[in-house]
């Protein structure tokens, strides 16, 4: 019935719960390929994020899907969710080789 459908729709939440991370480093990564590292301050149900001492990481000019370990400060940055690809803690994470990187080089 039309009540059920109602109910259903009211029980929408957010689609993640990122409060664990609130006032922690996390990093954020971007449809385009744009990656910043900042600390949670808020987020709302559209994933829409609000980060504090944001810090983008900048990208190789000559392969542009590459980043480099250069960084630029943009402080206080407010990002729209639809923007957003990844968020992760940056606690407890460290970044491995790509493994199919390793496959390629095989079967070349």
């Amino acid at each position: 019935s039309v009540r059920k459908m109602a109910q259903k729709k009211q029980k929408k939440g957010n689609i993640i719960d990122l409060n664990a991370y609130i006032d922690k480093a996390i990093r954020v990564k971007f449809t385009g390929g744009r990656e910043v590292v900042g600390i949670l301050k808020g987020y709302d149900q559209l994933v829409n994020v609000v980060l504090d001492d944001t810090e983008e990481y900048i990208r190789d000019p000559i392969d542009p899907y590459k980043l480099t370990n250069k960084t630029r400060t943009l402080g206080l940055s407010v990002i729209r969710g639809a923007s957003v690809l990844l968020i992760s803690p940056v606690d407890g994470t460290q970044e491995i080789p790509n493994p199919f990187n390793e496959q390629k080089a095989v079967i070349d």
